[in-house]
């Protein structure tokens, strides 16, 4: 006769299959059977927090260092509520998460009980599922599918939630090895008319850019491989979102910064004026797009993503190509070479004349005051032939029409626009007295000959 295992017992020996070494959580009434049956199962580490927000994100945590999903186990109520800001991050960052939530007694269920809430109801709107475990034989193969719902296509958060009843009820254990990338492969949906149409588009740009988002690393270590071999084959300039930062290396002479509100001028500005621009990963978030009727007027998109759903939700794209990041750039590399693909190179080197001038970390904002900076910034543009000096608002700097020659931008803040502010930061980045002429409020342009 097989052996009989609780249900407590087989929430470890689902974790145990799983590979997972770590949890974090906080004790509570309802999950009392589940923490008393922690001691018997040492391949496991517990994480004690002090509050449930902080096991949700300490999951979040670990699952973005190390491409695992992070586990947490919260009580029924107020513990299972106190999870919903960290499940809700890891939902809007892509993040796998899977949230192990007690609840009251079954018969109790619906009845007010003490520390009762509707867990399933309250998380739906802010996991890809959720469960509510009604039945011992269950519970195994539910625990199993959360995983895979949560590490599979874009990746997200999962929470079961197991009654105490259920807890302490006793089934056989059917042990369920996972089977690696079949979900994934369902998400491809692309096809070779898709790659084909996304290479003729590419070669016929003269204006390109890369845009990289959290899809090229929540896809792999292979992903981010491949991403650097395409940008080599094409020189096309990329840039890429908070979430896409590390997929890329950020000191590569292609790597523009971070886009969005907060990030630099040169790439905001190809974002804007680019032809093609290769969407891979990303999702057109509000912080990238700003107003939607001016997000890049006149460029042709392809938007690259797992997630059909984001395809055409914020941004009408003119090439969709559903898949992972991985299928997708193998292919894309592999017809590249196949056709020999070759740019308008003379378009290109005029475009990267436009995006490049300024260079990678060109904009600096720069406090009059602040003479750490002042030195920073001489020796960070010392090899600079020409800078632009600008006094005002950020969003008003990054409206400035440039200057052919402009190598740097530098912004800084003077309180009010007058002559002899901009003379006096002139004068601070010379370290000598000015004998050039007189500057005018607002801007002035000088030359590294005068500077250094």
């Amino acid at each position: 006769m097989s052996k009989l295992y609780s249900g407590a017992e087989i929430v470890f020996k689902c974790l145990e299959d799983q590979n997972v070494e770590f949890v974090f959580g906080y004790p509570g009434g309802a999950v009392l059977p589940i923490y008393d049956e922690l001691k018997n199962f040492n391949f496991l580490k517990h994480i004690l927090v002090r509050h449930e927000q902080g096991a949700g994100h300490a999951a979040e945590g670990y699952a973005r260092s190390t491409g695992k999903p992070g586990v947490l186990i919260v009580t029924s109520g107020p513990g299972a509520t106190n999870a919903v800001t960290a499940l809700t991050d890891a939902y809007m960052d892509s993040v796998p998460l899977v949230c192990i939530s007690g609840q009251v007694p079954t018969h109790l269920i619906g009845t007010d009980a003490f520390q009762e809430c509707d867990t399933t109801g309250i998380t739906r709107p802010c996991t890809k599922h959720n469960w509510l475990v009604k039945d011992i034989k269950d519970l195994g193969k539910t625990i199993h599918k959360a995983f895979e719902v949560a590490t599979t296509g874009r990746p997200g958060p999962v929470l079961v939630d197991i009654p105490k009843d259920i807890q302490f009820a006793k089934t056989k254990y059917v042990s369920i090895k996972k089977e690696k990338n079949i979900e994934v492969k369902s998400k491809n949906k692309f096809n070779q008319k898709d790659i084909d149409q996304l290479i003729e588009l590419m070669n016929k740009a003269s204006k390109p850019i890369f845009y990289t988002g959290g899809g090229v690393v929540n896809s792999g270590p292979k992903a981010s491989e491949l991403l650097r071999e395409l940008v080599a084959l094409t020189g096309f300039p990329i840039t890429s979102t908070l979430q896409g930062l590390g997929s890329y290396p950020g000191d590569d002479n292609q790597f523009l910064g971070m886009l969005g509100m907060h990030g630099t001028y040169e790439a905001n500005n190809a974002m804007h004026d680019c032809d093609v621009m290769i969407n891979i990963g990303a999702r057109f978030d509000d912080r990238v797009t700003g107003r939607l009727d001016a997000f890049s007027p006149n460029s042709k998109k392809i938007h690259i993503d797992i997630d059909e759903s984001n395809i055409n939700k914020t941004i009408n794209v003119d090439i969709p190509v559903v898949g992972d990041v991985t299928s997708v750039l193998t292919e894309v590399i592999k017809k590249w070479k196949q056709t020999k693909s070759e740019i308008n190179q003379k378009d290109i080197k005029l475009w990267w004349d436009k995006t490049g001038d300024l260079g990678g970390s060109a904009y600096v904002q720069l406090d009059p005051n602040d003479a750490e900076k002042i030195v920073f910034v001489r020796n960070s543009l010392a090899s600079s032939r020409s800078i632009l000096l600008f006094q005002g608002t950020y969003n008003s700097g990054r409206d400035l029409e440039i200057p052919a020659g402009v190598d740097m931008v530098v912004k800084f803040d003077g309180g009010g626009a007058s002559a002899a502010t901009v003379t006096d930061v002139y004068t601070k980045l010379r370290a000598t007295e000015i004998t050039t002429p007189t500057l005018t409020a607002g801007t002035a342009a000088i030359h590294s000959g005068d500077l250094f």
